[in-house]
């Protein structure tokens, strides 16, 4: 889909970040450059299809400001992200999961003599849609999703799940569980609430790729939501931003049933801490899905942009500096809200990743 001269495509939203910062003057640009001017030139990125609605949006109204900019974004997911960031085939990328130990050694050297740079900057709730006649309201316990989504149990009239929903007329019908495909972040950090909350239910490591056989398998967030809406009995995972009008669980969090939401999915970071030591400008978190605070929504993601503070071109640079700040500043997360459902960073926050995005040298 085309916006203007802007190839729309996917994600991110939502900065999260720790370090003392200071406001420079890009953060209050609105999208411009350094000097209030508007931008121009070309960049790509590529990256986590999660966050697609807000990333169309960030793009329109970066591109009502400055008209001679173009920007495109290949919803490829988090690991296709990943891979073409750190082999320079993009001048930024979104991603859902943070870089391990191995990219962000082959990150460094893709952006030398500079740093690299991952701030988070949309946080959203991964929601459980379902498809199932005559059921409008689902409670599941992370046991209970552990054992639907690892085949353990088959039916939607099981007892477990009849537990944790006495009062529901359950069918008699076989479960459909929908997951990704490709390499997804989605995939990692929904994997990773099953494995912390239900680890006897679920016995595999959190990974980006769907680690059993069986289910349907789809493609793209998209991909995922079609499954869902076209079959029968059907239950996936995807970001609440793009379920559209399918019916979505509640979880268990202590003694009650949580709805996704994006303020029950910022919560999740009171209780979460960023991983020192990974880079002046990387600011990855370990999330603690087990937190039972109340309203707290456990099946949540963050999406990271990556960029380099150096780039060849120095137009390259102050396009990807003015498109970030506009990212991150009080306007660009409320177009994230309004089109994504994204919660909107604190002006705290915003100020602590401020200097990652300040650090990108345009001269």
């Amino acid at each position: 889909m085309k916006l203007k001269k802007w190839l729309i495509a996917v994600p991110l939203t939502l900065a999260l970040a720790l370090g003392v910062a200071a406001c420079g003057s890009d953060s209050d640009s609105g999208g411009s450059g350094s000097n209030g001017d508007a931008v121009s030139g070309e960049i790509a990125g590529a990256g986590a299809s999660s966050q697609e609605a807000a990333m169309n949006a960030w793009i329109a109204s970066f591109g009502d400001d400055n008209p001679d900019a173009n920007i495109s974004y290949d919803p490829v997911g988090s690991g296709g992200g990943r891979e073409q960031f750190i082999a320079g085939g993009t001048a930024f990328g979104g991603t859902d999961s943070a870089m391990d130990e191995t990219e962000l050694a082959d990150v460094a050297k893709r952006c030398a003599p500079g740093e690299y740079i991952e701030i988070p900057v949309y946080i959203s709730p991964i929601a459980m849609a379902y498809n199932i006649d005559g059921v409008d309201d689902l409670n599941l316990s992370a046991e209970t999703a552990a054992q639907i989504f690892s085949g353990k149990i088959t039916k939607w009239n099981d007892p477990a799940i009849a537990a944790d929903n006495p009062d529901a007329d359950l069918p008699d019908q076989d479960i459909v569980v929908v997951h990704r495909s490709d390499e997804s972040g989605t995939t990692e950090n929904f994997t990773d609430y099953l494995s912390q909350n239900a680890p006897k239910d679920w016995t595999d490591e959190p990974d980006g790729v769907w680690p059993l056989k069986g289910g349907e398998a789809a493609n793209g967030t998209s991909g995922v939501v079609s499954a869902i809406k076209s079959g029968s009995g059907t239950i996936g995972y995807a970001d609440l931003s793009q379920v559209g009008d399918l019916n979505v669980a509640n979880v268990k969090v202590g003694n009650d049933y949580v709805a996704p939401s994006a303020e029950a999915a910022v919560k999740i970071f009171e209780a979460s801490k960023r991983i020192p030591g990974e880079g002046k400008f990387v600011f990855a978190y370990d999330l603690d899905r087990t937190a039972a605070s109340e309203g707290l929504y456990p099946i949540s993601l963050v999406s990271y942009e990556m960029a380099c503070t150096t780039y060849d071109s120095a137009d390259q640079a102050k396009l990807v500096k003015a498109f970030y700040s506009y990212i991150v500043s009080e306007e660009g997360q409320q177009a994230a809200a309004s089109a994504a459902g994204s919660a909107p960073i604190p002006d705290s926050l915003r100020q602590q990743i401020t200097p990652a995005v300040e650090a990108i040298q345009t001269s």
